[in-house]
This record gives C-alpha cells, structure tokens and sequence, in this order.
C-alpha cells in the first residue's frame, strides 16, 4: 500500500509518492535516481501507467535529502522512464507539502537528481520555483522530418533538453493536438536517428512547439514528453529552456518578465536572472491544487499490478 496525494499545476498532473515508497538509500539524489532505474523499475510502471495512473501523469518520488538545508528531495518519473527536473511537478511537490502542513509560505530549497532548487510558496497554491541553470546549447539546427520537411530549431537546457520549434503547422491549441503531437513526434524520431543531442551526447527527449498566445500573454506553448503524452502546463523546464534561447538572442532581459501559455490555456509567469558566473538562473510562477489524498492497492493476484502502456 502507498499513500499518495495528486495535484495539478496549470492543468498538468503530479502525484507525490509520500509513504510506503522506495529505500534508495541516502547517496545523491542522481545516483538514487539511478538506483531506482536500474532496480525498482516495476515500481515506476505500477505507480505511473494504468490502471492506477494514466499517460500524462507525473510521478514524484519524495526522498529525504542529502543536503540538510532542503526541506525535501523528490525524484520524478513518468510513463517513459526518468526526469531530471520538472517544474510544474517541484510546484506541486511545495503545495502537497503545504497542504501536509510541513512546510510554511516562504522560501524553501527541493534538493533534485540534476541539482538543488528553490521554491517561493507564496499561498496554499502558489508557488515560484527558481531552477538550475539554463542555456541554449545550439542554435538553429535542421533537422529532415519524415512526412514534415526541413524543421529548425535551438537545442536547449532547462533541467530536462529540449528542441525548440521555430515555426509551427498548425495553431496551438486543443483542436489540433493530434496534428501536434504527430509533428512533435517525428521530431523526436528524426532527433535520434540524425544523432543531434544535447551536450555530451545526452538524448533530447522533450519537443516544444510556440505559437502566437491567446489569453493575452507572451507565447503558446505545445510541449511533448518522454512517453509520448503532451504536457498540460506551459512546461516549467521548457519554459526554462526558452528564457535562455530568448536571453541569448537579446530579446529578453534580465528581470523582464514573460508569460507563457499552455496548449490548453496554463500560463506561467517567468523571468530571469544572472548569477556570478553570468549563467541564467529562471524563474518559474504558477499554480497548484490538491485533488487527491489516497493509498494504492496492489492485490496479489492481479494481473494489471505492473500497470500497462496506452501511448
């Protein structure tokens, strides 16, 4: 039996695994992370996939962490496999532990696998989250799409690697999430099979696609994950990853801020800033609610324990 809570920020899913959970031991959360992939996969599968879970959901495994000054460690999975950092998931991750009365409005730091972040709970369910340090890591590529052509694009980091669109084939918005998410994927798949990656050859597994915004922000955003499933929310790290590409050519400015919308109407409120080194540090402001308080079963006999794939 696991108790779980679920919650949705800006309309994409997270569920905190807060009892009844793994021992990964008490290394860096990087290597736990590891530890889970490697031996605990089944896990990830029964938590996440149906008939408990469902393909857009988030997990979020919380961990006690290494460095004492965190108020928590969580490491996050999904239908695919493992994330290194996840926005809206570290915003819903802040307001489940303030809905558990463990943490109070304020500042607080989530210790991650790719590094440590802060959270600025702000309410019972708002937060801003300040992420790892983000950069774009190329510019411009083409990539030959199957079926789509000639696609370009900037390859960039905001604690997951994303491809970032220059242009879009349709309008971004629910009318059209079957066409968006057959472009996005045969991205990803020309992706691989063209070998263009991250830094040290690290997979882009996240494709966003922008379009002209509707509910009066910035930007509109159609993001596909690992999986398969298209991200309900803006897309923290994506939104993350786009701060730099727009910090790097000269649009964007320190401070300055920027909404991004979601494909079904989520909307972030991002910014900026410079540390010492002169990296980009983002800031991510959204919403999140509790929807669920409930333990798992799992029942010997069951033949759907290790959950199953839709996507």
């Amino acid at each position: 039996m696991l108790r779980v809570i679920d919650s949705h920020t800006e309309g994409e899913p997270t569920r905190v695994v807060l009892e009844g959970g793994l021992d990964l031991g008490n290394g860096p959360l990087s290597e736990r992370r590891a530890i889970f992939a490697r031996d605990h996969d089944r896990f990830r599968r029964s938590v996440i996939l149906e008939p408990r879970g469902h393909e857009a959901l988030v997990g979020a495994l919380f961990c006690e962490p290494q460095d004492k000054s965190c108020a928590a460690g969580v490491i996050f999975f999904n239908n695919e496999g493992y994330l290194g950092m996840c926005g809206h998931g570290t915003i819903g991750l802040a307001v489940t532990l303030a809905h558990l009365g463990r943490i109070a409005p304020g500042r607080h730091r989530i210790e991650t696998p790719v590094g440590i972040v802060t959270v600025d709970l702000a309410s019972a369910n708002e937060a801003e989250i300040e992420n790892v340090p983000s950069y774009r890591h190329a510019d411009s590529v083409t990539v030959d799409v199957a079926g789509h052509g000639l696609v370009t694009g900037d390859v960039a980091w905001g604690g997951n690697w994303f491809f970032l669109c220059k242009s879009t084939p349709c309008p971004i918005d629910e009318h059209h999430l079957a066409d968006l998410t057959a472009h996005a994927s045969a991205i990803q798949k020309a992706l691989r099979e063209q070998h263009i990656t991250g830094a040290l050859g690290q997979e882009i597994d996240h494709i966003e696609i922008f379009g002209a915004p509707l509910a009066g922000g910035d930007s509109r955003s159609f993001v596909l994950c690992p999986g398969g499933a298209f991200d309900r929310s803006p897309c923290g790290t994506g939104t993350s990853a786009k701060l730099a590409c727009l910090a790097a050519d000269g649009v964007l400015s320190p401070g300055q801020r920027w909404i991004q919308e979601s494909v079904t109407g989520g909307r972030f409120t991002a910014s900026y800033r410079r540390d010492s080194h002169g990296q980009i540090i983002p800031s991510i402001r959204g919403r999140a609610f509790v929807v669920k308080d409930a333990n798992l079963l799992f029942h010997p006999d069951d033949p759907y324990t290790d959950g199953f794939r839709t996507v």
